[in-house]
């Protein structure tokens, strides 16, 4: 039945994109003349984000199922550094889900995937392990003072369970220096989504909780060091106290 599903799945992934991202692409071919390029840029990442929620939200319905739970305070205001736990690499695309405008710091191989890297790529994604601190640290100020937020993985490679693996401190470096509100973000229940090593996808329910957000108010005081760990152990508390401890 898994096997069957994941055959599916992909098959149909497949050919929505196919027939998907072309129509994105030639939207913006025609809206580009009449727009600026902030604007055009901000369109791009929309398309991506329109095009990876029908891969998580309604292709692997209803055997897959994702619930998008928000606790942000409201007087929350953007940019964010949204800042997930990672298990699968499915993660990426449930990212799309998050509100408003975004750009991901991802591994080196998304980049190598045709056609999905080069937008990925085109829509200013960061590839932190192929660019020195300080490119880095260039990047994300600009995307920060245009209103645009960070989404990032910190441990670098998905766990094997409930417990979080260590953070980098190269976006928390970053985050000290320009000031953005921290968003943790925890994902639950996509770990055999697919397991790791493995391309079957099993049914479940996928949790994404948006944790309130961390001002600058509240984190200036710490080293970055302190920081990655402050914010790994709230997101690690609550999933915690969501999935128990049982490995």
């Amino acid at each position: 039945m898994h096997s069957l599903f994941s055959i599916w799945f992909y098959t149909l992934a497949l050919v929505y994109s196919i027939l998907v991202i072309p129509l994105l692409f030639l939207a913006m071919l025609v809206c580009r003349p009449f727009i600026d390029a902030r604007r055009a840029m901000r369109m791009l990442r929309q398309s991506i984000k329109v095009w990876g929620r029908g891969i998580v939200s309604v292709l692997p319905y209803p055997y897959i199922r994702v619930r998008y739970t928000d606790f942000a305070k409201d007087n929350e205001r953007a940019p964010f550094a949204y800042i997930c736990n990672h298990r699968s690499a499915s993660d990426a695309f449930l990212m799309s889900l998050l509100k408003g405008e975004g750009v991901q710091v991802v591994n080196i191989w998304p980049f190598r995937i045709p056609v999905i890297g080069w937008f990925a790529r085109f829509a200013g994604y960061l590839s932190v392990r192929e660019m020195p601190f300080d490119d880095f640290r260039t990047r994300v100020g600009n995307l920060f003072a245009s209103g645009v937020s960070i989404v990032a993985f910190p441990e670098g490679t998905r766990s094997r369970s409930r417990q979080i693996g260590p953070f980098h401190g190269a976006l928390f470096r970053a985050c000290l220096e320009f000031g953005p509100t921290l968003a943790p973000i925890c994902i639950m229940g996509n770990q055999d989504k697919p397991r790791r090593g493995s391309y079957k996808l099993r049914p479940g329910i996928v949790r994404i909780h948006r944790l309130p957000g961390i001002p600058y108010e509240e984190y200036r005081h710490m080293s970055a060091f302190a920081l990655k760990n402050h914010v790994r152990a709230i997101i690690e508390k609550h999933i915690l106290q969501n999935e128990g401890e049982q490995p």
